[in-house]
């Protein structure tokens, strides 16, 4: 069996494009925190969804309900954000962002779910997202690659556990 040299170069030049054309692939962002109080009292705090301004230091205001929330960070940049599952009686909510600013968050997609649950010492907050980076092209700059985009998840996921933490345990 014989391929024409048109055909065989075609799938050579195929393969190869393929090879060297890589996107963002999604990465994985995860806090937890340990509070020592009912996870119904940290569900009080946490469950506030559109109140997260009042439990997270990175978060300076907030506004909307359960189901849709705009944030503006303390660089006083905006970002919206939709709730896809609220789900009070298994104290979990999941939500992802709307349109993005890579100056309020260097990130170009992600979806995001926090999570109460029992455990030895009181509760266990997990607080989870899949995030795109905010410049899709194979090699974005510094500030908005894969890195950039964890790392803001990670300081905004961190002060709000911290956040939740700090006012269950004081209540």
């Amino acid at each position: 069996m014989s391929f024409h040299p048109v055909y065989a170069a075609s799938c050579l030049l195929f393969l190869i494009t393929a090879a060297f054309a890589h996107g963002p692939t999604p990465q994985k962002v995860e806090e937890t925190v340990t509070i020592r109080a009912a996870p119904d009292k940290v569900w009080a705090v946490a469950g506030d969804y559109a109140g997260i301004s009042k439990w997270d230091a990175v978060v300076k205001a907030s506004e909307g309900s359960n189901q849709k929330r705009v944030l503006t960070f303390t660089n006083g940049e905006t970002l919206e954000e939709e709730v896809d599952e609220y789900d009070p009686a298994r104290m979990t909510y999941s939500y992802r962002m709307l349109n993005p600013n890579v100056k309020a968050l260097p990130a170009s997609s992600y979806s995001a779910t926090l999570v109460v649950t029992p455990d030895a010492q009181g509760s266990s907050v997990k607080w989870s997202a899949r995030v795109y980076r905010g410049d899709t092209e194979n090699e974005p700059p510094d500030e908005l690659n894969d890195e950039a985009a964890k790392t803001a998840l990670r300081e905004l996921f961190r002060a709000g556990l911290d956040g939740i933490k700090a006012r269950a345990e004081a209540e």
